[in-house]
């Protein structure tokens, strides 16, 4: 059995989770959230605590048990603190520029690229090369985020390119002039 699935969750005061058939639907402070559970996993809601069991022994239902109970988690936390995720832009004329709903991203191309910024999602630039995104939806924002740092991975030999705040990139020694 996963140690993560056997993880009791407990419901915070401010918020309301309720289980119709196989949707879990989890309401707070910042929003709402639902989630469509396997049909192999058993989730059971008493006395401000959430249990989440397996049905079988198939493969496929062990790994679900781990993920199930950390995306409720998520949810919960979501719903409560809510998540925000921190992108920076490093290169000379390299910027963000927010637009409405749209991210407009100067990266070096001989084009903008841009971006529709998804509901549920909330852009605040920073300063022009740092932009930070929040919401209620980890995956959304961490899916969210990844989409903008493809439109320029850190290259390994200057460092160029969009990164995550906390994420450290290793630069490469360039080439050596022979003698």
């Amino acid at each position: 059995m996963s140690r993560i699935g056997k993880r009791i969750l407990t419901i915070p005061d401010n918020v309301n989770v309720e289980l119709n058939e196989q949707k879990l639907t989890v309401k707070g402070p910042k929003g709402e959230l639902s989630l469509n559970i396997d049909p192999a996993i058993e989730v059971n809601i008493e006395d401000k605590k959430i249990t989440v069991k397996t049905l079988d022994n198939a493969k496929q239902t062990r790994k679900m048990h781990g993920t199930t109970n950390s995306l409720i988690n998520n949810m919960i936390i979501g719903v409560t603190k809510g998540y925000t995720k921190g992108l920076e832009i490093v290169g000379v004329g390299y910027r963000f520029n927010i637009k409405g709903k749209t991210l407009s991203i100067q990266d070096g191309k001989s084009h903008l690229d841009e971006i529709e910024i998804p509901a549920g999602i909330e852009v605040k630039a920073i300063s022009n090369t740092e932009i930070e995104l929040s919401g209620i939806d980890k995956c959304a924002i961490g899916q969210f985020a990844a989409e903008i740092r493809e439109f320029r991975k850190p290259e390994p030999y200057k460092g160029k390119g969009i990164r995550y705040k906390d994420e450290v990139v290793r630069t490469k020694e360039g080439k050596k002039a022979s003698k």
